[in-house]
């Protein structure tokens, strides 16, 4: 035991060190202008340049590009064989009903000093949309790819500090009242590197590696694959990677995880530079914790998305009608820079940049950003809680939610978060005792949403919760199945303090009866299911022995284990892990020829309980361009028992994500479907037009028909509503005073 520990404790202290020895050589190396005369802002006709005497940030001026980033010696980390306006910047993507849209780069008309001081410097570039230049019919996207048909006016910042090694940027968008309508596609901040000095990538602490160059990708030496994303290495200027697959979505995380992400020179001779995005906060991001969205890839590009429609569909975009008035501040992301001596393994600038990340998140909100339209920490909330779970086939008592995912977002319908990209997500994970606590809250109204892994379905808060400055406001709730009140009224809450939720919280998953079977975790994602080897022309080593699901091609391993006939599953003799494949996906037939598959479930039922209603839950961790369509018994019936019509189109399965968008369907069977003895459930997925169309599972679950309880006295919905209702009535008494009071 003692040699463990001397061995940890000179492993930590090695560790440390090597940090230090990071740190230390970035400024030992500077070949920029003195440190101690802090930042300096050097403005000309065409390029504005930010010094710090660490980094040196070239832009041009007025169009807001990042044209170069001296660091360390190098005299320009972005590519500079690409023109000015293809280094680093700001686009987005947009449409208007019925078009397809456009990528268009964020290029401003006005340049301003927004502070300038020996501790920091922020600029602007900005643009105002122009309705007489976008309506003219003779009008023409200039050369740098002009947003004058976006009807959105926007203001991209960029901050240095001083003795900050590197420097940070964030956008403000708005969509004025009576502007035109449109859809917002995607939006995103891209940084390309020089490809010959940057081809480590590291995306976490276990997801990275030494990538291709941009021409590994072109034929010759790459070969297309199903989609032009997808490529074989056929002949890569670095023959070990031969034959491995490079996908950019291969790189995807989910946003919760997307954090400090970014490239590493790799050149021998050379000290090694880490180029790092990092992101303390994701309340900004669209989707929610689980959206997956693109973080670096092959170029070496290097990106923050904002917003995009990958694993969520084009039809869940936001889109503003009827003149919607709209503003959002994206970020900021810090544009993070370290060094150290040749030789240096990769991975320990990685850690040094996670060592930032944990420095800026306790920072966050940060206080130097001067724009009013990001609030500072004492002009924002906190609300604090606790979340049970009532499932009386788990436990008689309500359970805490361990591990919840509890959040503020926009108002909507239950489970609307996943979608929800307009406005800002605050998300947090309960306790073990079921406690949460949601910090640095924008002011503004929110709906409280959650989901706990280990059970099914979406929670709800029942009334909005408000942060705002002054507001008076106390929440006091009570729920119970598809039932509850909340009420209202005034108690003194202003931004920067906590909302208390006095009431516990009680969420009810869907639940009839006793469960008779289920297959797999209700967490969301097929993680759990039989995820195939790949096919080993087509491998991605990185992903050999984690993450497995992240490789080119599995679906076309459903054809292989299954060429003639498709999956049956046997409970009580089947394991999910080894034998329901991670994705219901259509069987090849020959070159672009594709068929449905119709997979089985059977189970035994001793004695079918006759004039009762059994249940079978089925929850999807993503569907793209599918359409289920549910039998019992009998596959040959022409009306099927249960379809769910079309479905969503989050692409998961073609983008190696093993989730996409959350759906759960709660079919009633009943009883004359059934039989004593063997039974089987056809579950059929009707589209065979393409490779992609399929439904990945994440939990299905048949449960016997609920107790008849009306002859127990009062009813467990009757006595909850004299409860609920006796509730309600004091509650109101005591409103009525304070105000009486007041």
């Amino acid at each position: 035991m003692m040699s463990s520990v001397k061995t940890s404790c000179t492993s930590t202290l090695g560790y440390l060190l090597l940090l230090i020895l990071i740190n230390n050589y970035a400024w030992n190396t500077s070949a920029l202008s003195n440190l101690e005369d802090g930042v300096k802002l050097y403005v000309q006709d065409s390029q504005v340049v930010m010094d710090n005497g660490l980094v040196q940030v070239n832009i041009s001026n007025p169009l807001g590009f990042v044209t170069g980033v001296q660091y360390n010696g190098t005299d320009n980390l972005l590519e500079i064989d690409n023109e000015d306006h293809n280094r680093g910047y700001w686009d987005l993507h947009w449409s208007q009903r019925g078009t397809r849209g456009s990528q268009l780069l964020m290029h401003g008309t006005s340049f301003k000093v927004i502070v300038q001081n020996e501790t920091q410097v922020e600029i602007s570039f900005s643009r105002t949309w122009n309705s007489s230049a976008s309506s003219s019919p003779s009008h023409q996207s200039d050369s740098n790819n002009s947003t004058d048909w976006d009807p959105l006016n926007f203001d991209i910042r960029y901050v240095m500090l001083k003795g900050s090694s590197g420097f940070y940027t964030y956008g403000i968008y708005e969509h004025l009242n009576g502007f035109p309508d449109f859809n917002l596609n995607g939006t995103r901040v891209v940084f390309k590197l020089r490809k010959d000095k940057f081809q480590y990538l590291a995306i976490s602490k276990t997801r990275q590696r030494r990538m291709p160059l941009p021409e590994d990708r072109v034929p010759p030496r790459g070969k297309v694959l199903q989609y032009k994303e997808a490529t074989l290495l056929v002949d890569p200027v670095e023959p070990e990677l031969k034959g491995q697959v490079d996908d950019k979505y291969m790189y995807a995380l989910n946003s919760e995880d997307i954090e400090v992400h970014g490239w590493v020179s790799s050149v021998a001779s050379d000290p090694s530079v880490g180029f790092w995005h990092i992101t303390p906060s994701d309340e900004y991001r669209g989707g929610g914790p689980l959206k997956q969205e693109l973080t670096s890839h092959v170029g070496p590009t290097s990106l923050t998305v904002f917003l995009s429609s990958h694993y969520m569909g084009q039809d869940k975009i936001p889109m503003f009608g009827n003149g919607e008035p709209w503003k959002k501040v994206h970020g900021p992301v810090f544009i993070y820079l370290n060094s150290a001596p040749p030789g240096t393994n990769e991975s320990a600038l990685w850690d040094d940049a996670n060592e930032q990340l944990q420095q800026e998140a306790q920072k966050w909100p940060y206080n130097f950003l001067a724009s009013t339209d990001y609030p500072k920490s004492d002009q924002r909330g906190t609300v604090n809680g606790r979340i049970l779970v009532r499932d009386r086939f788990v436990s008689k008592k309500d359970i805490p939610a361990v591990d919840a995912y509890v959040g503020l977002a926009l108002p909507g319908e239950v489970g609307s978060w996943q979608t929800e990209c307009k406005g800002y997500q605050f998300w947090t994970r309960a306790g073990l005792d079921g406690s949460f606590t949601i910090k640095n809250v924008h002011s503004g109204d929110y709906n409280l949403y959650a989901w706990v892994p280990g059970f099914i379905g979406d929670y709800k808060y029942g009334n909005l919760i408000t942060v705002k400055a002054g507001m008076y406001i106390y929440n006091n709730f009570y729920s119970f199945n598809y039932f509850s009140f909340a009420l209202v009224y005034p108690f003194v809450i202003k931004t920067g303090d906590s909302i208390e939720l006095d009431d516990d919280l009680v969420y009810e998953p869907p639940r009839n009866g006793t469960t008779l079977w289920e297959i797999g975790i209700p967490d969301r994602t097929a993680a759990e299911f039989f995820v195939p080897d790949v096919d080993p022309k087509y491998a991605n080593p990185l992903y050999l022995s984690q993450d497995r699901f992240r490789q080119y091609g599995l679906w076309e391993q459903y054809s292989v284990l299954y060429p003639s006939t498709d999956l049956v599953y046997t409970v009580n003799s089947s394991t999910y892990q080894k034998d329901w494949f991670y994705a219901q996906v259509t069987r090849k037939l020959g070159e672009k020829v594709y068929n449905s598959t119709t997979w089985q479930i059977k189970f035994d039922l001793d004695s079918v309980d006759q004039g009762t209603i059994y249940k079978l839950r089925v929850a999807l961790a993503s569907t793209h361009g599918a359409k289920l369509q549910i039998r019992l018994n009998n596959l040959n019936t022409e009306i099927p028992h249960f379809t769910t019509g079309g479905m969503r189109k989050d692409n998961a399965i073609a983008r190696h994500g093993i989730h996409g968008l959350y759906l759960l369907f709660n079919v009633d069977v009943k009883s004359d479907w059934l039989k004593d003895g063997e039974n089987t459930i056809f579950l059929s997925q009707v589209k065979g037009e393409g490779p992609f169309q399929g439904i990945m599972y994440d939990y299905i679950r048949f449960e016997a028909p609920a107790k008849d309880e009306r002859t127990e006295g009062r009813t467990n919905a009757e006595a909850r509503l004299y409860f609920c209702t006796t509730k309600c009535l004091i509650n109101v008494f005591i409103s009525c005073l304070l105000i009486f009071l007041m």
